[in-house]
């Protein structure tokens, strides 16, 4: 084995990982760096507040923790090569005394993703401090990642194991970003700082990116959805969901799961799906085509799994599809034209989370990001992020979707540009004016990735113009104002 591979997960990392939904290495840094983080991560929070996003540029030494080999090989074997650190982060600070909070999951920071079971985003809990039971660390429901029910957020009701993601100064957990937490009490004297970051991957898997034994799916004591996990491993591992055995497998039982009460009977049925291949895609079909809008609508309020509001496309149908995967595509591209906007904004949905084997219906994907329906723009944009391969005949779309009246289509083209980059100059200055005009703050942020990916090696003087304006200065405080 190499150096290089020494820090990559193993075969039963990742397999833990998809059923448990976390993995906890050590950045591996002296102690006297952690105790000097800490208290730096202190005074600003004293003496200035907490400065959210701002968190990294105001005190740099922080990156030094996620580019140490072992996060480095963790986050690789998770996200693949080259991926992304998003650009909202925060420093969480649980006081002594504190009672902790409610059971929650994490929105994607003002957007509405369908929360697939397909890992292409993880957050990274980093301690600068040790972290015992009674300090209340970040605790998580293991195996729940892939449900958007608990049987209660209030902590002393819940019935789902819970773990409290302790460890001593260094540690960082890596978590599936659909993950059931919370902060938990601090009984202790002490103040509990973590560090929360988020990443994504730039590439979908073509084979793993982990230390692997080739030695393929084992199931995993206590996995509730085997179905599901042994999905998302052939995901990861290059592969299609429907290459397990389908024999056994009732299309008629399966349709009828997907309507049953019980989550986790709905999720197993979905990904049981992808088994039948081909067999399956036309009763999926008509099972979405047969989805009212009021049935779509369902999944768009706020609530704990969805803070900010969910997507209309989180249907068990839709799923289903997901997990059929290539055989599906061409009807999916089909539906990209139905008269029902909702089985517009699920077929868009489908084909992003599908990924590479639906690259043939990137065509019709850029033409839905013209839709007159907001949620199917949004998803097609989506969709385009995952699967790039743009040319330069595909820069007219982009440029027209970087112009959306919905941030979240500008924010979702910006980030399929910083992932699949393209020359063209005019995308470029459009990226440039994005980056320092756009209201979205995170619309600025990946069309400025976009933009240093896609003048690489070229004339920047105008991508440099407008970084250089937008840089957040690390020595400029309330105490030192210039």
């Amino acid at each position: 084995m190499t150096e290089r591979n020494s820090y990559l997960l193993r075969d039963d990392h990742i397999r833990r990982f998809i059923t448990d939904g976390y993995v906890q290495v050590n950045a591996g840094l002296p102690a006297e760096f952690h105790r000097d983080l800490y208290g730096k991560i202190e005074t600003v929070l004293e003496e200035e507040g907490n400065p959210g996003n701002n968190i990294l540029p105001r005190i740099p030494e922080i990156r030094r923790v996620f580019d140490q080999p072992a996060v480095r090989g963790a986050l690789t074997s998770l996200l693949g090569p080259g991926y992304l650190m998003h650009p909202h982060r925060y420093c969480h600070l649980n006081k002594p005394g504190s009672s902790g909070q409610q059971w929650h999951k994490d929105d994607y920071v003002f957007d509405h993703n369908v929360r697939h079971a397909r890992c292409r985003w993880v957050m990274a809990f980093y301690y600068p401090q040790d972290v015992s039971a009674d300090m209340g660390p970040t605790g998580i429901l293991p195996g729940t990642q892939h449900h958007n029910t608990v049987t209660d957020c209030d902590a002393a009701k819940t019935t789902e194991s819970a773990l409290g993601l302790c460890g001593p100064a260094g540690t960082v957990s890596i978590v599936n970003f659909d993950s059931w937490h919370r902060a938990t009490p601090n009984v202790s004297e002490k103040n509990r700082y973590m560090l929360k970051f988020q990443f994504t991957r730039t590439r979908e898997p073509a084979g793993p990116t982990w230390e692997s034994g080739n030695g393929g799916w084992k199931p995993q004591p206590g996995d509730r959805l085997p179905a599901v996990s042994e999905a998302v491993w052939n995901w990861f591992a290059g592969g299609a969901c429907g290459e397990a055995n389908a024999k056994g497998v009732s299309i008629d039982r399966s349709l009828s799961a997907l309507d049953d009460g019980d989550e986790r009977v709905r999720l197993q049925a979905a990904y049981t799906f992808g088994r039948k291949g081909e067999e399956a895609v036309e009763p999926l079909v008509e099972r979405l085509c047969a989805t009212g809008e009021e049935e779509a609508l369902a999944s768009v309020p706020r609530n704990p799994a969805n803070p900010a509001g969910g997507n209309p496309s989180e249907l068990p149908a839709a799923y289903a599809l997901s997990a059929v995967g290539r055989p599906a595509v061409k009807r999916l591209e089909a539906l990209l034209e139905d008269d029902a906007w909702w089985v517009r904004a699920a077929a868009a949905d489908v084909l992003g989370d599908i990924g590479l084997p639906a690259s043939s219906a990137r065509p019709a994907l850029l033409r839905a990001l013209g839709d007159e329906e907001a949620w199917v723009r949004r998803n097609a944009s989506e969709a385009m992020a995952v699967q790039g391969g743009f040319s330069d005949g595909d820069a007219p779309a982009l440029r027209g979707a970087l112009g959306d009246e919905d941030e979240r289509v500008r924010r979702n083209t910006a980030f399929a540009l910083a992932r699949h980059p393209i020359r063209d100059a005019e995308l470029v200055d459009d990226l440039v004016a994005r980056s320092v005009e756009d209201e979205g703050r995170y619309v600025r942020y990946y069309a400025l990735e976009a933009a240093a990916r896609m003048t690489a090696g070229s004339d920047r003087d105008g991508f440099m113009d407008a970084m250089l304006a937008a840089r957040w200065c690390p020595l400029t405080t309330r105490k030192s104002a210039y």
